[in-house]
């Protein structure tokens, strides 16, 4: 795929919802909100899409992360209640985060080519381009902003106040 098809989803263009949109009108009592028969609330999904977003980050950096031992890891631990500042952080971290793959997404195609280091053996399994941690970020956020939305509507906040759709 492209550079534009990545871009447009990492936004939530297309067949998905904009990421930022889905958190942006929240309350944190809102995102701290769990629902019956779902492991995460709104607040430890974008968490843990932080974690993440982070986490390859600081690898396409260099830096050498360590791997999380269990998933576990990667989540707050519950009860996770966070007040408006703490809440606040979080969307601003994951709209800065959001933005910093934006821009590695328009790398030049050299760049986008170059091999990532791998953390675990189970990055080795993969193709270990930069293109390719971007598209995993992809995924993985398109994947977590869906259980936003299906938690925003078992809550009745559906659809954001930017928009969404609803059919």
């Amino acid at each position: 795929m492209s550079q534009p098809a990545q871009l447009e989803l990492l936004h939530g263009q297309g067949a998905h919802t904009a990421p930022l949109a889905c958190i942006e009108d929240l309350s944190a009592g809102q995102a701290a909100k769990s629902i019956a028969g779902f492991p995460h609330s709104i607040a430890q999904l974008v968490f843990h899409m932080n974690y993440w977003m982070d986490y390859e980050l600081r690898r396409i950096r260099g830096q050498r992360p360590p791997y999380p031992q269990h998933s576990s890891e990667s989540f707050p631990t519950t009860p996770f209640v966070p007040d408006e500042k703490e809440w606040n952080r979080l969307k601003k971290d994951f709209s800065s985060l959001l933005a910093n793959f934006t821009a590695l997404a328009q790398s030049l195609p050299a760049e986008l080519n170059r091999q990532i280091e791998s953390m675990h053996p189970g990055d080795a399994k993969l193709s270990g381009t930069l293109e390719a941690v971007i598209w995993q970020m992809v995924a993985h956020n398109s994947y977590h902003t869906g259980q936003i939305v299906v938690i925003r509507r078992a809550l009745g906040a559906w659809p954001p106040q930017s928009g969404g759709d609803a059919w």
